[in-house]
């Protein structure tokens, strides 16, 4: 299976624009840029999508994991706090604080301590934030 979303900037770094899609159209040319990444501006970021990813990993996972183990939630909220801090010449994503509150009649908090913890691993989301970064770039005129 292969997912897709796209990104499209014109401008320098602080004046410049951007638009981000995906291929299933729930974001459709999203904006983004300078202020909404750095400052309070309007539109999304990077750091912010990754957040929803993650979350949304996350809580899907954990659902899984807790079926899997002969439990069912009645509800599972996850957020993502992501920090992109500065980094020598640069930034870096340096932390991803995930909190979650889950609703599953029947199950002691060891139990769910242990699967909690498991998916945090075990989520595809949480893999690729360790993951070799490959790069396939080309300039078009």
């Amino acid at each position: 299976m292969k997912k897709s979303a796209s990104a499209s900037w014109s401008g320098g770094l602080k004046d410049g624009k951007g638009t981000v899609s995906t291929d299933t159209g729930v974001l459709r040319d999203a904006p983004y840029g300078f202020r909404s990444r750095f400052e309070d501006g309007p539109g999304t970021n990077p750091e912010e999508l990754l957040g929803a990813a993650h979350a949304g990993c996350y809580t899907m996972a954990l659902a899984a994991g807790l079926e899997q183990a002969g439990f069912a939630a009645t509800r599972i909220d996850t957020k993502a706090v992501v920090t992109l801090d500065k980094e020598g010449d640069g930034f870096a994503i340096t932390t991803v604080d995930l909190t979650n509150r889950t609703k599953a009649p029947g199950i002691d908090a060891a139990t769910f301590d242990k699967i909690a913890k498991a998916t945090k691993e075990a989520c595809p989301v949480s893999k690729v934030l360790k993951a070799k970064i490959t790069l396939d770039a080309q300039l078009e005129n």
